[in-house]
C-alpha cells in the first residue's frame, strides 16, 4: 500500500535493462536499481524528470498511489 514505483514494469514492457536506463538518463546505477526494486523511500525531482524524459512517459506512469487500508 502507499506509493509504489512501476519502473520494473515499464522496463519490462519496453524491453529495457537497468543498464540502458543508467546509460540513457545519466542517473546513478544504485538510484535506478533501488527504483527498479521499489526500495526507495524518497525520490528527487531531478531523478523523476530524467526518468520521464528517457522513458518518454509521465510521472503517473512511474509512480502509483494505492490507498492504505486502516
Amino acid at each position: 500500500m502507499g506509493i509504489h514505483c512501476r519502473l520494473s514494469t515499464i522496463l519490462g514492457e519496453k524491453r529495457l535493462k537497468v543498464a540502458d536506463v543508467v546509460r540513457g538518463s545519466g542517473l546513478a546505477r544504485d538510484t535506478v536499481r533501488n527504483l527498479f526494486y521499489d526500495k526507495t523511500r524518497r525520490v528527487d525531482y531531478d531523478v523523476l524528470e530524467k526518468l520521464c524524459a528517457f522513458l518518454e512517459c509521465g510521472l503517473e506512469d512511474i509512480l502509483v498511489y494505492t490507498k492504505k487500508d486502516r
